[in-house]
């Protein structure tokens, strides 16, 4: 029964009720290319969602009718602009003696979308996002196109651009890396326009000329002359790990004071989130072993990061250091689902011959097991589960690096919290934690973020928000500033949530 499984497609906005009691609604099948167009969903016909969230049976008249309607219409070129319905994707279910028609969307690949209807492309492909269904705009139309062709987007020459756009000096920083980690390959006597060919960082037009790929300006450019054939273009890392609401270390990709590209970005921002890991005390004979299971799994979330970014979307990528977690963001969602992605050798990049250069100097895995190595590192460093979640509307993918470990009897080094934690966000507010906070203050008094955190064993940063929240309640008030911040009760509220 689907009202079994409500609650799994509630958490992302994936469920849509309908009451259907005049026959299909028209907004179903805008639902139906939002689904399709973005992580799949399901649609029940003859009920209503509350603002609960609890689903109200009212009933189809008809069901049986309303199916045969539904199928006549899916199946004509007219309406859905690809087939990708199965029959046990559509059902009539009984509930309470009701009948209601249950449609599982599945999410489409990315060869058949966009899905749209009534033969209008520009008009009408919808996505879904937290806000409900949205009406495509011909960036996000031409996003799904470019990610529908068979070969990888940045292998094109990049319209515009020139060999002057490269820096060479970012070239002669990977060809040593190169030559390091291939001892005697044959690139390595190469005139650096030969190795860049080979590498596939630059092609010859229809005239002859040598120009760059996208992925050769991307690795390789100078940011001023990247975000000239790519604007939306930007690199932040940003190192916040006290209470203070300035970042105490940040650089971006428009500075201008070093190249901007990706390559120099990675060898800078991991160089930058290494310092965050635990390194015990490891001997290989009587040399000391500092890289670790971590250390691998971060490299590889930074290269399936800009591998996988869509560098036509909004918002950049963003590397974070904060108290508790690594976080990396970058626009566009995972090209097949999050769950077949962690599978080992399930991978389908954006950015693939980026990902072969990065792999040629041991950086990223080639195989399709570069997601399922950073769970499996973090997980042997004894940090708790990493956590992917994918945004739409502007599509963003984010992962989530605890740097806290989890209380499996095991002594560490890292501070302990439950596995149950592992998995819940690090934001959002809960009136049962906000109550148990107000009762630890209560009992302790004037009292640090941290202490509260350990404590209640939940994140220092949720811990941060929801001190701010019960602050702007006027429940609690903060002593100090930056580091030195304690929190009390506030005066005028002592009162505790039941």
């Amino acid at each position: 029964m689907i009202l079994d499984k409500t609650d799994k497609y509630r958490e992302d906005n994936r469920l849509e009720a309908k009451a259907a009691q005049g026959g299909l609604p028209k907004s179903l099948w805008e639902t139906i290319s939002a689904f399709a167009n973005t992580a799949g969903g399901v649609i029940v016909l003859g009920a209503r969602e509350h603002k609960d969230g609890s689903l109200e049976i009212i009933g189809l008249s008809n069901a049986h009718r309303m199916l045969d309607d539904f199928w006549n219409a899916a199946l004509s070129k007219d309406k859905l602009s690809a087939r990708f319905l199965h029959d046990d994707d559509v059902r009539i279910e009984t509930v309470d003696g009701k009948e209601i028609i249950v449609i599982e969307v599945p999410r489409v690949s990315r060869t058949m979308r966009p899905v749209f209807l009534n033969k209008d492309i520009l008009g009408e492909t919808w996505r879904r996002a937290y806000t409900g269904d949205h009406r495509c705009t011909r960036e996000e139309v031409q996003s799904m196109l470019r990610d529908a062709e068979a070969t990888s987007g940045d292998s094109r020459i990049a319209e515009g651009a020139e060999m002057g756009y490269l820096d060479y000096d970012t070239v002669r920083k990977y060809r040593t890396r190169f030559s390091f980690a291939n001892e005697g390959h044959l690139w390595n006597d190469a005139t650096d326009d030969e190795f860049l060919s080979f590498l596939g960082a630059i092609a010859r037009d229809e005239r002859g000329d040598l120009k760059p790929t996208y992925a050769g300006l991307l690795m390789f450019g100078r940011d001023c002359w990247i975000t000239r054939i790519l604007p939306q273009y930007f690199l932040d890392y940003r190192q916040q790990t006290g209470t203070s609401t300035r970042w105490e270390d940040r650089f971006t990709s428009i500075t201008g004071d070093w190249s901007g590209n990706i390559y120099d970005f990675y060898l800078r921002v991991y160089n930058k989130l290494k310092a965050a890991l635990k390194v015990p005390f490891k001997l290989d004979g009587i040399e000391r072993v500092d890289d670790t299971p971590a250390h691998e799994a971060l490299r590889e979330a930074i290269v399936n990061c800009v591998t996988n970014a869509n560098y036509h979307e909004r918002r950049g990528i963003v590397c974070i250091w904060d108290e508790d977690a690594l976080t990396i963001a970058n626009p566009g969602d995972f090209r097949i689902p999050i769950e077949k992605a962690m599978q080992p050798g399930e991978s389908d990049p954006r950015n693939a011959t980026m990902l072969k250069m990065f792999s040629m100097i041991d950086a990223g895995e080639r195989a399709g097991s570069g997601i399922s190595r950073i769970f499996h590192g973090w997980k042997e460093a004894g940090y708790a589960a990493p956590v992917y979640r994918e945004e739409y509307g502007p599509d963003r993918t984010i992962l989530t690096l605890p740097l806290v470990g989890v209380s499996n009897g095991v002594s560490n080094g890292f501070r302990q919290i439950k596995p149950a934690d592992t998995t819940a966000p690090l934001s959002g507010k809960s009136m049962k934690t906000q109550g148990e906070i107000l009762e630890y203050l209560t009992e302790n008094g004037l009292s640090k973020s941290a202490d509260i955190a350990d404590s209640l064993q939940i994140s220092v940063s949720r811990t941060n928000e929801l001190l701010k929240d019960l602050i702007s309640q006027g429940k609690v008030a903060s002593v100090g500033k930056a580091r030195a911040t304690k929190y009390k009760l506030s005066i005028t509220d002592r009162n505790i949530p039941k």
